[in-house]
């Protein structure tokens, strides 16, 4: 059989696995499909619910007082993430941003807060104050206290040790729910519902906040579904469908969501102002889509991993495993093997395919990075995008990808 790919740069070998690799993966491909569905019409029936209209594409400058479609973008917003209220911005512009003011929002100086997870990502631990820099502004600095649980071997929450250190001060249980740059698994549902649980039957007063980023819609729940009291995320990862320029958003409780948004205004102006400077259009829209993204984004995932176990490779998850995020990692075990993928994944981008990454000293991480982001939107994680810390065991965390041929051709070329 011929090699359509070869015109692409791919060897009849990698071609080979890359068919190999794509049968073994259509029984999970239709499972992720059967998700897309369910996730879809939830979506459908919102925006339907809502009477969403034409002039909610409308915009709104200066306070954005009476900014009527980025009110009724954040009630369909609510209703998607079986919340109570959804605070959904253009002017948060990350993931970690969102998380932070999360947290700022609701502890308070001489409160607790407790990681479900284990350690956080470097940048919110920069947010927490355990970095050896001890940033001026951090939660550490305003009198907030931490204290963590590891995950169990199995990557599941380890409950009993969680629950022993619930004193009186801990005001907040935090869940990561995906792997960030670490080798364990994302959560999914049955895990953080009984965390959710255990900590309710002890305190019900205390907070459980989920950090949801590269999660929405790879189940049909979303944690404030099941009981988490408030979550956070990105709106150029999942929700925002790739087609959301920038934003952020935080979904919870009401009273828990407005001081939330207090923190990022001001003490009585909350949600009420904030202009949608014309973009209520596109972030509208990338919700609408972002099920269908997702559901593209964890195709390709699959079949990277199952075309580099093929390969020889370790990779988490296995392709079979059902997934709580649209990571994939890839372990090389050599600095010079993970640069180089993310270059393949870079020259099958459509922005900057020319340009070759190198590895450099990113804000808020502790070791250099090499990152591949040939992307619309700068940072959007949705798109196709890989990288990784330059540190041993030299994991590629691949992320994203708006069309599945995509994934697929960089797949190839990198084990060509």
């Amino acid at each position: 059989m011929s090699n359509p790919y070869s015109v692409y740069g791919v060897s009849d070998e990698a071609a080979s696995i890359g068919l190999q690799a794509g049968e073994a993966v259509l029984p999970v491909i239709r499972r992720i499909e059967q998700v897309r569905e369910i996730n879809q019409m939830r979506v459908m029936e919102a925006f339907r619910r809502h009477k969403f209209s034409e002039p909610h594409l409308g915009l709104t400058t200066g306070y954005g007082y009476d900014d009527i479609g980025r009110e009724k973008i954040e009630q369909i917003f609510a209703d998607i993430m079986g919340a109570q209220k959804a605070y959904v911005r253009i002017q948060i512009s990350s993931g970690t941003q969102a998380i932070s003011s999360m947290l700022y929002g609701i502890l308070r100086p001489g409160d607790v807060l407790l990681s479900a997870t284990g350690r956080p990502y470097d940048t919110l631990a920069s947010t927490l104050g355990l970095t050896e820099e001890t940033y001026d502004g951090s939660l550490r600095n305003y009198g907030i206290g931490y204290d963590e649980v590891e995950l169990k071997s199995d990557g599941s929450p380890d409950i009993e040790a969680l629950l022993s250190k619930i004193t009186d001060k801990v005001k907040v249980v935090f869940i990561q729910k995906s792997r960030g740059y670490t080798g364990r698994r994302s959560l999914m549902k049955p895990d953080i519902k009984a965390v959710i649980d255990a900590v309710h039957n002890v305190r019900e007063d205390i907070i459980v906040a989920v950090d949801n980023c590269y999660g929405e819609f790879t189940e049909t729940e979303e944690p404030c579904s099941y009981g988490a009291d408030i979550c956070a995320g990105s709106m150029i990862k999942n929700p925002g469908g790739g087609i959301a320029p920038s934003g952020g958003y935080i979904a919870g409780k009401e009273d828990l969501v407005e001081k939330v948004a207090r923190r990022l205004s001001a003490p009585g102006l909350g949600s009420e102002v904030g202009p949608s400077l014309g973009f209520n259009r596109q972030l509208a829209q990338g919700i609408f889509m972002a099920p269908h993204v997702v559901a593209e984004c964890l195709k390709g995932a699959v079949f990277a991993a199952a075309a580099f176990e093929i390969g020889g490779y370790k990779t988490e998850p296995p392709y079979q495993e059902e997934r709580g995020d649209i990571v994939q990692t890839i372990t090389f075990g050599d600095p010079d093997k993970l640069i180089n993928f993310c270059g393949k994944v870079q020259s099958c981008s459509p922005v900057d395919s020319f340009v070759t990454p190198e590895p450099w000293d990113m804000p808020g991480y502790e070791d250099q990075v090499v990152m591949a982001a040939g992307t619309f939107t700068s940072g959007a994680t949705t798109e196709f995008s890989c990288d990784g810390p330059i540190k041993p065991p030299y994991i590629a965390y691949m992320q994203g990808g708006l069309v599945y041929e995509q994934v697929k051709l960089a797949v190839m070329r990198a084990l060509s």
